[in-house]
């Protein structure tokens, strides 16, 4: 009985510190997390010396994103561009924080904006690619990533772009222009260890230099390990698809959409693959 009153109350304490962000295309609902290291009152508390200031409001917005309140952080941003519409950060946070809300329509003309108004910004294709994938739109995709990766200078970042280059190709029916795509990754590069490995080891499956059985991480313990697991499962999921086993692609999708990092983009995409079919 004592544990179960210390489960009740863990639960209520878990309640009345996160909020309902999203009912899922699976009928999931998706909360925030507690914000246990006041990052979001720490930018209010910036922001209400300096109600006007852009940058600060950018913070609050990110600092909503922290903790997955991706609702609030969409308002903040609405509020800030209110005061400078032209503003390309405000446009890619709030296009950004639309994807994980499902609202793709509304991240792909923000970002289509930001990219029209700085035609240099990496950010803005990176996440229109993104939200064109997740309609299913994967033509623009590619070409919204595309783009992006002929911008781009650092290698973690071209890598990044280079995987969704790729998969959108695939998704796009240009197989042979997806072939091309890897040659941007040259056999002799050498991976930075780090948060965007799983993207290398990704693009060495499709180049066949490693199998899936080898990227594939063991089943996610964190947060972070669910990030990493999540990214590869829905991206070997979709490599499945686009080579004709669907079932085996849906397996991999499934095993994503049962987990509760659900701002990753793996998640987004295997969500949106099931619902689609269900």
């Amino acid at each position: 009985m004592r544990h179960l009153c210390v489960l009740a109350l863990s639960t209520l304490l878990f309640a009345q510190t996160t909020r309902v962000e999203l009912r899922s295309p699976l009928g999931r609902d998706f909360h925030s997390l507690p914000d246990d290291k006041g990052l979001v009152a720490a930018a209010e508390k910036a922001l209400a010396e300096h109600p006007n200031d852009v940058k600060l409001i950018l913070k609050l917005s990110q600092a909503h994103a922290a903790v997955w309140e991706d609702k609030e952080a969409v308002a903040v941003c609405t509020r800030g561009l209110k005061i400078d519409p032209n503003n390309v950060d405000l446009l890619i946070e709030r296009g950004h924080r639309e994807l994980p809300l499902r609202q793709f329509a509304q991240g792909r003309d923000d970002l289509e904006r930001a990219a029209h108004l700085d035609p240099k910004q990496t950010e803005a294709y990176y996440h229109l690619g993104l939200a064109h994938y997740f309609m299913g739109e994967f033509a623009p995709a590619a070409d919204a990533f595309c783009k992006g990766r002929d911008l781009v200078t650092a290698q973690d970042s071209l890598v990044n772009f280079t995987n969704w280059c790729y998969v959108a190709l695939r998704r796009a029916g240009k197989k042979e222009e997806a072939g091309k795509a890897l040659e941007k990754i040259p056999p002799d590069m050498q991976s930075n260890a780090g948060h965007t490995e799983f993207y290398f080891n990704l693009v060495r499956f499709y180049q066949g230099l490693k199998t899936e059985a080898a990227i594939l991480p063991p089943p996610p313990t964190d947060t972070e390990s669910e990030l990493s697991f999540d990214t590869i499962a829905y991206q070997l999921g979709s490599w499945h698809l686009y080579n004709g086993d669907a079932a085996k692609a849906n397996e991999y999708f499934a095993r994503v959409s049962r987990g509760n990092v659900w701002v990753t983009w793996g998640f987004v995409g295997a969500e949106e693959e099931l619902s689609r079919h269900k």
